[in-house]
């Protein structure tokens, strides 16, 4: 009998760890995993039985809440504005990861899980009341998202444009377009939903991509900003410095010919400054320029305004998922024919419009780059502030005498060769870009880049237009300016 019972009590522990193992690795191991499987409709239910965060403007605007509902579901996610601010927002959806803007970069805040509103949740649980997530204050400005989201929205353009604050690195505009509305992501009939996503992802337009961070373009010669930063740099050369230049180059070891778009770009007895090669934006000129200097001097120089390595815009592993910009690239090793393209921003120098955007900011910083950010600060639902962000240096990009040269021989594009970019009373400092690109080079991506009051910047803007057959000055550089001068208002 008392082996009997023995064998009994042996089994009654053995069954009981294996419980105690198996909820182990349930609760612990694996409650990550279920929480995020798509088939846990507990999990559903939770993150939408509670009121999400609330998605700010930098003047209070309400970007996307979430509203009481209905149905199964006690709330359900809103964007105003959604296809304007999509970039910035992403989604929320019942039957799709949030995998991109602050939804995806915020979401444990934003949904109320995360650790630094333990306090929160903690009042919630002792008062049996809802736990609200925290609501995030972006940088973002309306007068300027509009302005930029209007102008190229209203031309059908596929572009996009960034605008930074020089000081700061704070991303006061970030529109891309053709662009998505989140709401129909948001809807709480799952079918619907599906159908929805897949029809976005299968566009060919791809408006769920966002260009400003996510494309990556050839800049054309707002790059010529880049080498001239890398010939200053050397200490070799001055913005007064003659250099080769003339009515065509001869890519080295090759039959091909570069030439200019304007004469004033050849030259006299072909030389001119490098501040007038830059002006008129002499394509001999600064072919020439980066095969005398070399890929290793240019790679250098672009590597420290953020080539070569993805940037993060928003968030760490700790808030969601980190929004990141893709990393744009000069080439290395290159021969020097295509060291001559590469130096005129064709080849293979790919650039995002948000790298673009940071050059013109670290010029404009006296060749300080400063961090780029989305968020300002993240509040609970009790409107303490849970964190702030403080301005943070990227890198040094350029002496501040190599800063203060270069800006002047952008003010000098913008007097001697592209009066359009001019505003009233004040100095603007820009680079325009037209990249060649498709079959037989027969359409261009139109950028410019550039910064204002050049003497005093307050804003940093870049601007591409892809695919049209014009000029970077005349697509992308009334957008621009449209959105400076939204700016200077502030």
């Amino acid at each position: 009998m008392n082996k009997s019972l023995r064998q009994i009590f042996t089994i009654v522990v053995i069954l009981f760890v294996i419980l105690g193992c198996s909820t182990t690795v349930f609760t612990a191991f694996r409650a990550n995993e279920l929480n995020s499987d798509p088939r846990n409709r507990r999990a559903l239910y939770y993150q939408f039985g509670a009121p999400r965060g609330s998605i700010l403007a930098s003047d209070g605007t309400v970007l996307a809440k979430s509203d009481p509902s209905n149905d199964a579901f006690s709330y359900q996610r809103s964007y105003s504005s959604g296809e304007e601010y999509a970039p910035v927002t992403g989604f929320f959806s019942i039957s799709q990861n949030a995998d991109r803007g602050i939804e995806a970069s915020r979401a444990a805040l934003l949904s109320g899980t995360s650790n630094a509103l333990a306090v929160q949740k903690f009042k919630a649980l002792l008062t049996g009341t809802e736990n609200k997530g925290a609501s995030i204050e972006t940088s973002i400005s309306t007068k300027l998202q509009d302005a930029a989201y209007q102008a190229l929205s209203s031309q059908g353009y596929d572009g996009a444009v960034v605008a930074i604050v020089p000081k700061t690195g704070r991303i006061v505009a970030m529109v891309s377009t053709p662009s998505y509305n989140p709401n129909v992501l948001a809807q709480h009939d799952t079918t619907k939903v599906n159908n929805a996503y897949a029809q976005l992802t299968s566009n060919s337009t791809n408006p769920m991509l966002n260009r400003a961070t996510s494309e990556l373009y050839p800049p054309g010669s707002t790059f010529k900003t880049v080498v001239a930063a890398a010939a200053l740099e050397s200490g070799k050369y001055q913005a007064d410095t003659q250099i080769p230049a003339g009515s065509a180059y001869t890519l080295p070891n090759t039959a091909t010919q570069l030439t200019n778009a304007t004469p004033a770009a050849n030259g006299t007895n072909g030389q001119l400054t490098l501040s007038d090669a830059l002006a008129y934006s002499s394509n001999t000129a600064f072919a020439q320029l980066g095969v005398a200097l070399g890929g290793d001097a240019i790679a250098e120089q672009a590597k420290k305004f953020g080539f070569g390595q993805s940037i993060t815009v928003d968030g760490s592993a700790s808030t969601g998922s980190p929004m990141k910009a893709v990393a744009s690239t000069f080439p290395s090793n290159l021969p020097s024919d295509k060291l001559a393209l590469a130096s005129i921003g064709q080849g293979d120098t790919l650039e995002t419009p948000l790298q673009n955007a940071m050059i013109a900011a670290a010029i404009a910083n006296g060749g300080t780059l400063m961090q780029p950010t989305l968020v300002d600060r993240v509040r609970a639902s009790d409107l303490s502030t849970i964190s702030e962000t403080s301005p943070t240096v990227m890198s040094q990009t350029m002496s501040s005498n190599t800063a203060s040269a270069l800006t002047g021989m952008m003010e000098d594009v913008v007097t001697k060769e592209s009066p359009t970019l001019a505003i009233d009373g004040v100095k603007v400092a820009a680079k325009t870009g037209t990249a060649q690109i498709g079959a037989g080079n027969q359409s261009t991506d139109a950028w410019v880049m550039g910064f204002a009051p050049a003497d005093n910047p307050q804003i940093a803007v870049a601007v591409v237009v892809h695919n049209v057959n014009t000029f970077g000055v005349t697509a992308a550089g009334p957008i621009m300016k449209q959105v400076m001068e939204e700016a200077l208002k502030q």
